[in-house]
């Protein structure tokens, strides 16, 4: 592990010391892919021996979706889990005082989310230093990350976290690279863009492919791509994760300085001790979740509107709707009323093809 940990220390070194230019820029897609490589061996190691892959903190997911709070030591995440879930996370003021995953369940419009307290990282956590590695593989299980901040401490603690999150290929508050890479058997490496390319030329795309032993491929690019969009792909390992900023402690600065922390992106402010602005932050992590509510009507009855099945804003059709409900369901499935904005009219008979808006009313009618 030592000698992985050096050969990324010496090729960083080496990308520090590197001009951004034109004529650089092949070479430093041979290391920025030298570097991702030798990243996913540190999370998976190769070896027999060792301490294994990059395991997360053993707990078992329930609820709808499931939030990560993330941060450095004593920025107040189990002040914030205890706050807003009533689960007891020991506090303190020092450092390290949450050693282990704690979980919590909060029920917000009828959806049950888990909220994660995890231990705080320290700077290295990508390269295993403390339970870093630990911390950063629960966080990639997540539908959603709370980065908590503390409002007294320099804001640059942000962007040391972003690094050791992407660092562990999670990316925060993006969407999957615009472009496609497929594999083949001859033919050599084909590269086509349909937009203006600044960062990428063929050079640039062979020497980086030839890292990861690629000889035949077709790539097509949509946008003005960077070295990193590719090896992302490449990789495919990369998970894109929405990410809310938790400035806490705000009790504790002026209003000039909240002021400037409002020009943050995707960024929250809060005082978990003072319990201050927590339903704006709830607000938020309903937001940025992107959750469906449908409601269940059974037959010559009024609609469910207690309980309703929590389906993610991706997959949200009728038959994600009958899988959630019961996998032996679609076998009976006949046709479903619905009533609400997805539907023309009140109610709407629909195929299990049909996709469903928040707040539906759903009948599913079964085959005799």
């Amino acid at each position: 592990m030592a000698t992985v940990m050096q050969k990324i220390k010496d090729i960083e070194d080496e990308m520090a010391k590197t001009q951004k230019n034109k004529a650089t820029a092949h070479h430093l897609g041979l290391l920025k892919a030298k570097l991702a490589k030798l990243r996913r061996e540190l999370l998976t190691p190769t070896t027999k021996g060792g301490g294994g892959a990059g395991e997360g903190f053993d707990v078992t997911k329930s609820g709808d979706a499931r939030v990560g709070l993330v941060g450095f030591p004593s920025v107040g995440k189990s002040t914030l889990l205890n706050k807003l879930t009533g689960t007891f996370s020991e506090v303190a003021s020092y450092e390290f005082t949450t050693l282990t995953c704690i979980p919590g369940v909060i029920t917000y419009r009828g959806a049950k989310i888990q909220l994660l307290d995890l231990p705080g990282i320290i700077e290295g956590a990508k390269d295993g230093k403390g339970r870093g590695r630990q911390v950063i593989s629960t966080a990639r299980t997540c539908n959603c990350i709370l980065i908590v901040l503390d409002a007294i401490k320099p804001i640059t603690h942000k962007r040391l976290i972003e690094k050791e999150l992407e660092g562990f290929g999670i990316r925060l508050n993006k969407e999957p690279p615009n472009l496609t890479f497929r594999r083949k058997e001859k033919g050599g490496i084909n590269f086509t863009s349909t937009a203006a390319n600044t960062h990428l030329d063929l050079d640039t795309v062979k020497a980086i492919c030839s890292e990861y032993r690629i000889h035949n491929a077709d790539i097509t690019l949509r946008y003005d791509a960077t070295a990193d969009d590719l090896i992302d792909v490449i990789e495919g390992s990369r998970i894109y994760t929405p990410c809310i900023y938790v400035v806490n402690k705000i009790d504790q600065i002026t209003l000039e300085e909240l002021e400037i922390l409002d020009k943050l992106p995707h960024y929250c402010p809060v005082s978990a001790h003072l319990e201050w602005n927590l339903d704006g932050l709830l607000d938020k992590v309903w937001e940025y979740l992107c959750l469906t509510r449908i409601y269940t009507k059974p037959k010559g009855m009024n609609p469910d509107y207690e309980d309703p099945v929590i389906l993610s804003s991706k997959k949200k059709t009728v038959e994600d709707f009958c899988d959630r409900i019961h996998k032996d369901m679609l076998k009976q499935f006949k046709y479903a009323l619905v009533w609400g904005s997805s539907a023309k009219h009140k109610p709407q008979r629909v195929g299990k093809e049909h996709e469903l808006e928040d707040e539906d009313v759903v009948q599913i009618i079964k085959k005799v």
